[in-house]
C-alpha cells in the first residue's frame, strides 16, 4: 500500500515510520480490524450529534446510512466527533464558534488518516463551518445535512420554526395572543427533528451547497427522518469512496463560476442574509474573493422564484415536493454557468439535463416568466453608517419604509436593548430608527440580535415594523426592515459608534444607502471622543476578538 493513502496517512510521529505503522495496526486489531479491512480507502465521517442540538436529533440514522454506503463501495468508515453548534442552546451565539468548528474540522481531517470525508451537519453555523474547514483541508469531501423539520399545526393552521415563532411572539407582545395560547403554540412550532423548515440560514446554506456542487443533487431539501434523507446519506457514502479513488478535491470542483451560481440561487430563494457572510468566508477558503457588490450584481438580475417563508408563504417540505434544488436550477438555467464542476464528476449543466421544469400543480417554485417577486430580493447598502457595506432582506421588509428618515434611539448592546426596549420613557414612535451597536464580530461575536423587537407599547398599538440598524445579524427566519452587518462595526470605531439619540438617520433602499445625517466634521469630532470597549481576556473569545475580520470579509479569522 502507498504510505500516503489509507490507514497510513498522517502517521503519528514516533521518529520511526515502521514503528508508527506497526502500532497503528496493533491498536486497530484490538477493534477487530484485519489486513483486508485496512487495505481499503479510509473514509472519515464527521458526526455533529449532540443532545444540545435538537436539529441533529436524528443524525445517528445518517451516520449509520453513510457508513453503510461507504462499506457498499468498498471503503472503510471511521466516525469522529466534532463540536455541534445548536443555535438555540448556545451562548451568546453560535456565530462566535463557527470559526472554531471550521478549525476543528480542518485539523481533524489533517490529523486523522482518511482518504475522503463525509461532513454531517445541518444547524445554521455547522454547515458553513464544515465547508470552510473541508475546503481548507482540500481532501475529497461531501456534505450531508440533517434536513428540515416538518410543519406542525395550531387550530388547523400550518406552523413551523422559526418565522412563525417570531410572528406569534410579536402578536403575544402586541396583546393579541394570550399567555395560555402561546404555551400551546410553542408545543407545535418544532414538530420533529431537523432544521428550521422555512428559508432560514440552514435551509439557504443547504441549497447553496448543492448549487456549489459539494452535495449530491437533490440533497438539500428532503425532510429530516424521511427515507429520502437517509438514502441521500447512503448515496453520499458510496460517492465519497469513488471521489477518494478519483482524487476529486474541492480545489478541482470550485471556481468563481460556482459561487456566481450560488449568488444567483440566493437571490431566487430570497435566502438568509447570514448566508452572505458565510458564502464570502467559504469562497475565501477556496481562494476566491467575493464582495458585497458581487452579491448586488448577481441578485439584481434574478427575480424571487421560491415561495417559502419569510419572503413567501410555504415551507421546505413544499419545496422538496416541488422537486427541490434541481428543479429550481432548471428554471434558472439561462442565468447560470452550466460549465461549473460538481462532485458527481459532471458539470452543473449535465446534472440538471434530465431535471424537469416547475410543474403547474405546485406554487412553490415559480418561473422566470412568472416570478413570485421582483429582482433584488436581498440588497447590499452603503453610506455614512456603513462605508464598507450593510445588508437588507428587501423581500421580507416593509415597502413603506424603503424611503424613511427618522430620529435615532441608540442601544449600546443586545443586553442594553433587552433592558430598555419596552421603557415608555423613551417615547419611541413608529418613525424612530432603532440603532443597536457593539453587536458585531469583535463587539460580541455577531449575535442574531439585529431584528430588535418592536417596543411593547407600540406593538400594542398595532405597529409591526420599524427601521432597525445594527452591526449584528438576524435570523434568516426573521422579517422586517432590518439593516444588518454595518461595516466597520462600532467596536472597532465604525460610524455606528458616533450615533447619538435624536440624530436623523435616512434609509433609501432604491439608492442602496443608509446614512447618518450629520456633517463629516461632526462625525470626525465624535470619533475622537470615542473609546473602544473592552475585549475578552482569555480563551476562544479573546482569540476571536483579536483576529476576527469584519462582516464584509466573511467574519473569518485573519490567520485562516
Amino acid at each position: 500500500m502507498d504510505k500516503n493513502t489509507g490507514i497510513y496517512r498522517n502517521l503519528t510521529s514516533y521518529g520511526d515510520e515502521g514503528f508508527s505503522k506497526y502500532m497503528r495496526r496493533a491498536f486497530l486489531a484490538s477493534a477487530g480490524y484485519d489486513q483486508e479491512d485496512l487495505s481499503r480507502p479510509i473514509i472519515g465521517i464527521a458526526d455533529t450529534t449532540s443532545d444540545y442540538n435538537t436539529c441533529h436529533r436524528q443524525m445517528p440514522e445518517l451516520v449509520s446510512a453513510a457508513k453503510r454506503g461507504v462499506l457498499e463501495s468498498g471503503g472503510l468508515p471511521f466516525v469522529f466527533p466534532c463540536m455541534s453548534l445548536g443555535e438555540i442552546l448556545i451562548s451568546p451565539t453560535s456565530m462566535l464558534y463557527r470559526n472554531m468548528l471550521a478549525m476543528e474540522t480542518e485539523e481533524m481531517i489533517r490529523a486523522y488518516p482518511m482518504d475522503g470525508v463525509v461532513l454531517l451537519g445541518g444547524c445554521d453555523k455547522t454547515v458553513p463551518a464544515q465547508l470552510m474547514g473541508g475546503i481548507s483541508a482540500n481532501l475529497p469531501m461531501i456534505q450531508v445535512v440533517t434536513g428540515p423539520m416538518r410543519t406542525g399545526s395550531v387550530k388547523g393552521e400550518r406552523v413551523g420554526a422559526c418565522t412563525d415563532c417570531r410572528k406569534f411572539w410579536g402578536e403575544h407582545r402586541g396583546g393579541t395572543v394570550s399567555a395560555e395560547e402561546i404555551k400551546v403554540i410553542e408545543q407545535a412550532l418544532c414538530s420533529t427533528g431537523g432544521t428550521c423548515m422555512v428559508m432560514g440560514s440552514a435551509s439557504t446554506i443547504a441549497c447553496l451547497t448543492e448549487t456549489l456542487g459539494l452535495m449530491l443533487p437533490g440533497g438539500a431539501t428532503p425532510p429530516s427522518g424521511s427515507g429520502d434523507r437517509i438514502r441521500n446519506a447512503a448515496q453520499s457514502g458510496r460517492r465519497i469512496v469513488e471521489m477518494a479513488r478519483e482524487g476529486l478535491t474541492p480545489s478541482r470542483i470550485l471556481s468563481r463560476n460556482s459561487f456566481e451560481n450560488a449568488m444567483t440561487v440566493l437571490g431566487a430563494l430570497s435566502g438568509s442574509t447570514n448566508t452572505i457572510v458565510h458564502l464570502i468566508a467559504i469562497a475565501r477558503r477556496a481562494g476566491i474573493a467575493l464582495t458585497l457588490e458581487d452579491f448586488h450584481q448577481a441578485i439584481s438580475k434574478v427575480p424571487l422564484l421560491v415561495n417559502c417563508r419569510p419572503a413567501g408563504k410555504g415551507y421546505m417540505e413544499d419545496l422538496d415536493r416541488a422537486g427541490g434544488v434541481p428543479v429550481l436550477l432548471k428554471e434558472l438555467e439561462s442565468l447560470l454557468d452550466l460549465s461549473a464542476k460538481t462532485l458527481t464528476g459532471k458539470t452543473l449543466g449535465e446534472n440538471i439535463a434530465g431535471a424537469s421544469k416547475a410543474q403547474s400543480w405546485q406554487d412553490t417554485i415559480h418561473t422566470l416568466e412568472k416570478p413570485l417577486g421582483k429582482t433584488g430580493s436581498l440588497v447590499t447598502l452603503s453610506g455614512t453608517l456603513a462605508p464598507n457595506g450593510a445588508v437588507l432582506k428587501k423581500a421580507a421588509a416593509s415597502e413603506r419604509l424603503f424611503l424613511h428618515k427618522g430620529p435615532a434611539c441608540v442601544f449600546e448592546s443586545p443586553e442594553d436593548a433587552a433592558r430598555r426596549i419596552d421603557d415608555p420613557s423613551l417615547k419611541l414612535t413608529p418613525d424612530h430608527v432603532l440603532i443597536l451597536r457593539n453587536a458585531g464580530p469583535v463587539g460580541s461575536g455577531m449575535p442574531e440580535a439585529g431584528s430588535l423587537p418592536i417596543p411593547r407599547y407600540l406593538a400594542e398599538q398595532g405597529v409591526r415594523d420599524m427601521v432597525r440598524v445594527s452591526d449584528a445579524r438576524m435570523s434568516g427566519t426573521a422579517y422586517g426592515t432590518v439593516i444588518l452587518h454595518c461595516s466597520p462595526e462600532a467596536a472597532v470605531g465604525g460610524p455606528l459608534c458616533c450615533v447619538r439619540n435624536g440624530d436623523m438617520v435616512e434609509l433609501n433602499v432604491d439608492e442602496r444607502r443608509i446614512d447618518l445625517l450629520i456633517s463629516a466634521a461632526e462625525m470626525e469630532a465624535r470619533k475622537k471622543e470615542w473609546k473602544a470597549p473592552g475585549k475578552p481576556l482569555r480563551g476562544w473569545p479573546k482569540l476571536y476578538a483579536d483576529h476576527v475580520m469584519q462582516a464584509h470579509e466573511g467574519a473569518d479569522m485573519d490567520f485562516l
